[in-house]
């Protein structure tokens, strides 16, 4: 896993992975606004080629600690993510459920962005 680079692309709302220069997984989200600032993962996406090794997991370990960085908390709706926060409660605090009823909310509203 050493050759994969994760990079943020904020304006596209993708988390992706890299290895050279093709992206080998991505993590999909978007950031909630109401009623607080959140980070709001939705889909997790790694290439066939690319499964086994791990990349997911660095995805969502990067997500959490870009959360921690610009200190704004993670409402997880992608099930990879929730079990990934599960497994790591350490790195991953658990996302308040009034940000989480909000996040599933504002994806309802917005049914054609992901």
């Amino acid at each position: 896993m050493s050759d994969i680079a994760i990079r943020d692309d904020r304006a596209a709302g993708r988390l992706e992975a890299y290895s050279g220069d093709e992206v080998v997984g991505h993590i999909e989200y978007f950031v909630l606004e109401s009623p607080g600032r959140a980070l709001v993962p939705v889909h997790t996406i790694v290439e066939p080629a690319h499964e086994g090794k791990g990349i997911a997991g660095s995805l969502a370990r990067e997500l959490y600690a870009m959360s921690a960085r610009e200190g704004v908390p993670v409402a997880p709706l992608c099930p990879y993510v929730v079990k990934w926060a599960a497994r790591h409660p350490e790195e991953a605090p658990a996302a308040d459920p009034e940000l989480l009823s909000a996040a599933k909310a504002w994806l309802a509203a917005h049914p054609g962005r992901f």
